[in-house]
């Protein structure tokens, strides 16, 4: 790096202040990066830690109360929320070990993370179909209850935040597994405006079957996903 500069200035860098100068400033301007980078880190870590949590408990009072209540759809809603949380434990899994393993480890562990992502992708898919069929073939009519409708909105209104510092997140330290991982998330945002479009048609126009309709295009976006992100792993060369 010195003998560059000295080439360039035509000067003795061990002397010369401006080259001195310039030095420090590459020093300072690479740790300043590297502080950067790993503050992207923990907040990619963060954002994985509150995506199970938040599913998690989501999850949790949505089966309790659709247990409580007789409701077949809230406890589906919250069977959903325990699946999507599948994600969010891979992207543990691949950002808890950042600061402890080396650049080629990190490597193998993005792609293999892309793959299990993209595997999370397809067993949402299945349960989402399940559903949705059974409710056709039942011909299940949605449940209005007040706590769902209101766990939904929560949803419409925290998933798409996530999804964008999770997206914003992984471009930004060049993580395509936490970019495969928010298109989940925004899956996860579908399914709750499905769930509110789905009780709102029912009210209004006695649609019973719009919520399972819904849910059969998000089947196919998800199954769309999971194959890009099988597709890339494959590219990746793993």
């Amino acid at each position: 790096m010195k003998l560059q500069i000295a080439i360039i200035c035509g000067c003795n860098c061990d002397e010369c202040p401006e080259c001195r100068d310039k030095t420090l400033r590459g020093v300072a301007e690479s740790k300043e990066g590297e502080t950067t980078s790993s503050g992207l880190y923990k907040r990619a870590l963060f954002l994985s830690y509150f995506t199970v949590g938040y599913n998690f408990l989501e999850g949790l009072v949505s089966v309790i109360a659709g247990l409580l209540a007789g409701s077949i759809a809230l406890v589906g809603f919250g069977l959903d929320s325990f699946i999507e949380s599948l994600s969010g434990g891979v992207m543990i899994w691949r950002f808890s070990k950042h600061a402890r393993i080396t650049e080629e480890e990190e490597e193998r562990m993005e792609r293999k993370a892309i793959g299990l992502v993209g595997y999370t992708f397809f067993i949402f898919a299945a349960y989402v179909f399940y559903e949705s069929v059974k409710k056709l073939y039942l011909h299940e009519i949605p449940d209005p209850s007040l706590l769902g409708i209101i766990i939904a909105i929560v949803s419409i209104i925290v998933m798409p935040i996530l999804f964008y510092m999770k997206y914003r997140t992984g471009k930004s330290i060049g993580s395509r597994s936490l970019v495969v991982d928010s298109k989940q998330t925004l899956a996860c945002v579908f399914l709750s405006f499905g769930l509110l479009v789905g009780l709102g048609l029912n009210y209004l126009y006695r649609l019973w079957w719009a919520d399972p309709v819904v849910g059969l295009v998000i089947v196919a976006y998800l199954i769309k996903e999971g194959y890009e992100a099988l597709k890339e792993r494959k590219l990746c060369g793993c």
